[in-house]
């Protein structure tokens, strides 16, 4: 249904983001190709050409040489996420259009700019986040919007890992990661951008009225620079979000739990889903679902891109890789890490 006549043409804008793995190992090939790399360093970009089968030939310097020499229609950035800004301002002028891995960009100004240049130059401009295609989170915003719990009154959402050094990120990750120059923070902005993702789609893009957060540094030694463990508070009318982004966990998580007048879901992973519907005081009925990957393109964030592009997806209002809800993002995050630091809850315009 979603075939193309050729893949789309795509450069990866920088190796540093070890999520790089994700498009470098990609099995839906057929629909797109990877035809450029932009990498200055050489060491880490011979480690992953040599593992995923690239020619060093297609290794680029500079992003100019990388276009001039191949001529993409879009590329994936995949280094710090200071960077974002400079794939959109060289790309955009150009026609090209851009995915980013999550966050959006390293600052609501950054994302401003950003914005300015996809319109202008009417480029499509992605952001991936993990989380997009997990089966239980489509499943769960369908459950909502069928009624299957009432009215949603509280969301939980709660995203991280031991930290990146306890789980082994390569040094090159590991050197911007904790930087909050060029990662924007710690894991207010690594993970809190995951439940606040989730949160502005459910919400069908409404903003919230507040936005409260704390952040605590548990690991000094490891993270010196930012902090590690984030508590965000979203409010609306009738509805709020506690968003828990850490590199605090013991054990690695991605879930979300959304509590209804009736009932609660409980989106444990990428595959089990929970439903619970109330009887009684603390009694209730529990169904689980084990769901399969969902269809491509929807299953994978490059032929998604390559969907996109092609007009062969149209992006649904406030889509979890929209830029319109990644300006929101942004916007949260923001007001999230001012919070943090004045220890006051910041009102959002409306």
């Amino acid at each position: 249904m979603f075939a193309q006549d050729e893949p789309l043409k795509i450069g990866v804008v920088g190796l540093t983001h070890s999520h790089v793995h994700w498009i470098l190992g990609n099995e839906n090939k057929n629909d797109f190709e990877i035809v450029g790399i932009v990498e200055s360093n050489k060491d880490l970009a011979k480690r992953y050409t040599e593992q995923h089968g690239y020619s060093m030939d297609i290794v680029y310097n500079t992003m100019e040489e990388m276009i001039d020499a191949t001529q993409p229609e879009a590329v994936t950035a995949f280094g710090a996420i200071y960077e974002h800004l400079e794939v959109v301002e060289t790309c955009a002028p150009k026609g090209i259009h851009v995915m980013v891995e999550k966050p959006l960009a390293v600052s609501l100004e950054h994302a401003k700019k950003m914005e300015a240049l996809a319109k202008e130059h009417n480029i499509v401009l992605l952001t991936n986040f993990e989380t997009t295609w997990y089966p239980t989170n489509h499943r769960a915003k369908e459950l909502v919007e069928d009624g299957a719990i009432g009215y949603i009154r509280k969301v939980v959402i709660r995203d991280g890992h031991k930290g990146p050094k306890k789980i082994g990120v390569n040094k090159e990750f590991l050197e911007w990661l904790t930087d909050p120059v060029q990662n924007g923070g710690g894991a207010i902005t690594d993970f809190g951008c995951y439940g606040v993702n989730l949160m502005t789609w459910l919400m069908n893009g409404k903003k919230p009225i507040s936005v409260t957060a704390v952040t605590q540094q548990q690991q000094a030694l490891n993270n010196p620079k930012v902090d590690d463990d984030a508590t965000i508070i979203l409010t609306y009318n009738n509805v709020n979000a506690t968003i828990q982004a850490s590199w605090n966990w013991p054990i690695g998580r991605k879930d979300m739990e959304i509590y209804g007048l009736d009932g609660a879901i409980y989106a444990d992973n990428r595959h089990d889903l929970r439903l619970r519907i109330s009887e009684g005081y603390d009694g209730f009925a529990e169904e689980s679902y084990k769901l399969e990957e969902r269809q491509a393109p929807f299953n994978d964030p490059f032929s998604f891109f390559a969907a996109v592009i092609n007009k062969q997806v149209t992006l649904k209002p406030y889509d979890l890789s929209s830029l319109e809800n990644n300006m929101l993002v942004m916007e949260i995050l923001d007001a999230a890490i001012q919070s943090a630091k004045t220890k006051t809850t910041i009102d959002l315009k409306q």
